[in-house]
């Protein structure tokens, strides 16, 4: 059965939300990386990776259901901030905002009977709940620190050793 276009184009359009994410962490990563800060700065070199992988994995999916890819521009992100606190602020916002995008998504699949995609959906809202509280304890701890320079500086080899791992 074809996939409704209503469907397909929402779809699309998270493609390009999970390309501007990737856009946007990629902005943060060569903004700390211009602050010597290089373990914030891999940190979100690799978060920008994956939502890249994000988008693929819905491009993918838009090809196996017979549906259109339509790639659109990809707004440009904001490229400096003042400090690591701001900068992780507006990742857990983003997040929450891509939380609402993939939730509305699933609201659609459910409102237009589309299972597969229902289900195909799931993937991504168990990755949202991930992203926020990984944003979340950054954020805490950062606030935390407060201005502390020592404070920053393991934050900032912890979040190297993180990009690390995850690799």
């Amino acid at each position: 059965m074809a996939m409704n276009k209503k469907m397909q184009n929402k779809l699309n359009a998270q493609i390009n939300a999970e390309l501007y994410a990737a856009y946007l962490y990629l902005s943060m990563s060569v903004h700390f990386k211009e602050k010597n800060l290089n373990g914030f700065a891999a940190w979100m070199r690799k978060q920008a990776s994956e939502e890249r992988e994000h988008a693929m994995k819905i491009l993918d999916y838009l090809h196996e259901r017979g549906a259109s890819v339509e790639l659109k521009p990809i707004k440009s992100p904001m490229q400096q901030w003042t400090t690591p606190l701001k900068i992780f602020q507006e990742v857990l916002k983003h997040e929450c905002h891509v939380t609402k995008l993939i939730n509305d998504l699933a609201d659609l699949a459910d409102k237009e009977h589309d299972r597969a995609t229902g289900v195909f959906l799931q993937w991504f809202i168990e990755e949202q709940v991930e992203e926020e509280a990984s944003a979340s304890e950054v954020v805490e701890k950062l606030k935390m620190i407060k201005d502390s320079t020592a404070g920053i500086l393991m934050m900032d080899r912890e979040m190297g050793r993180s990009a690390s791992e995850q690799s």
